[in-house]
């Protein structure tokens, strides 16, 4: 995946798909692209609560992503003001590691419960 996710967005970095020289760097083996974690919190989201619906979306990067590691997408309606809905998002690697952090805000669609936002589970 990360080879391909290369190819796709032009991030060519060796470190993502060349082992000997990630190793030599000092890595255990290559790494996933912050970009490429980043981009499937972005499709959980959107997926969750509508790409039409979105107003913001940031992440912060916390923790490499690693050759085989399983990722698990979370979301939380962390607030509701009017028509906007807040959330709290989360990437999370399967040893518990937290990959990605990221908010998002959202225009509430007249589709939504009364908490603003559908259950992402």
């Amino acid at each position: 995946m990360f080879v391909r996710y290369a190819g796709a967005s032009g991030d060519l970095n060796p470190m993502h798909y060349d082992d000997e020289l990630a190793r030599s760097a000092g890595y255990p083996s290559v790494f996933g692209q912050g970009m490429l974690t980043a981009g499937l919190l972005g499709t959980f989201v959107t997926d969750w609560l509508g790409a039409g619906e979105i107003r913001r979306f940031a992440v912060r990067f916390r923790e490499q992503v690693w050759p085989g590691d399983v990722i698990t997408c979370t979301g939380r309606v962390v607030a509701i003001d009017g028509d906007r809905v807040s959330v709290e998002l989360s990437a999370v690697r399967q040893t518990g590691g937290v990959a990605v952090t990221g908010t998002a805000e959202f225009t509430r669609n007249t589709s939504l419960g009364a908490a603003g936002a559908p259950d992402p589970t």
